[in-house]
């Protein structure tokens, strides 16, 4: 499952040389370079690869050059930033938008106001672990399905990460409660999900085994104090003399 999706959102391998000389170069505050970002990003959501890095320099260059924004664009980079959950790339990425967008005064609204608005609460629900939560506000509004399209393979890429942290945190899960972090309809796609994709096994018990791993094996602590009769005796010492 590790090597499902390259999860390497900020020096990805599949950068090409020209993006790195101009986010490593004066070249990255050349308005002229935003088309070549933009270009850049929708290989980004076709090819499943997110290169945090070189869309911050496209949204810099938008906040250098307001005139030059694209709706589309500004939430396809937030779109392809939370799919790195859980990390702070979501948030670096909305400090470089303006504040009417980020964080909206009262009354103030509009188009790419709204769409930041309901890609943050997707995000704070990933980054909060309350992944039931993030699919049932996912599915609650048109809008969210047209925020995500450009994006390929979105739910597939979230199912995956979410399905590398529980892999982290349990040796044992009941199907049902997979089925609400998934997001999927019923437990035979549950079945076909984490068996297919994730390669655990399902037992007769609706419980999910997940293989042993250097995070989620229970490990020993022992506790070792090491007090030499020395210290002791000067303890004890310390104790007469100050009752005498």
């Amino acid at each position: 499952m590790a090597s499902t999706l390259n999860m390497n959102g900020e020096d990805p391998v599949e950068r090409p040389q020209q993006i790195r000389d101009i986010i490593g170069g004066l070249e990255r505050y050349n308005p002229q370079a935003a088309e070549v970002l933009e270009a850049y990003l929708q290989q980004q959501c076709e090819e499943k690869f997110t290169d945090c890095n070189a869309n911050r320099a496209l949204l810099k260059l938008y906040q250098l050059n307001p005139d030059r924004i694209k709706d589309e664009i500004v939430t396809n980079v937030l779109v392809k930033t939370m799919t790195q959950f859980p990390s702070p790339q979501f948030d670096l990425a909305l400090h470089l938008l303006s504040p009417s967008y980020s964080n909206p005064g009262p009354g103030s609204s509009s188009d790419l106001a709204e769409a930041v608005a309901k890609l943050r609460t997707l995000n704070s629900h990933l980054e909060g672990a309350r992944y039931d939560h993030f699919w049932a506000t996912l599915e609650s509004d048109d809008i969210y399905a047209d925020l995500t399209t450009d994006i390929k393979g979105f739910e597939e890429i979230i199912r995956v990460k979410i399905a590398q942290l529980i892999s982290l945190a349990f040796r044992e899960i009941n199907i049902s409660v997979l089925e609400s972090y998934l997001g999927l309809r019923s437990e035979a796609e549950v079945k076909t999900f984490v068996t297919e994709t994730c390669g655990w096994k399902v037992g007769d018990d609706s419980i999910v085994h997940i293989p042993k791993n250097s995070e989620n094996e229970a490990k020993k602590t022992e506790i070792r104090e090491d007090v030499s009769i020395d210290m002791f005796s000067r303890v004890i010492k310390r104790s007469w003399e100050e009752n005498a």
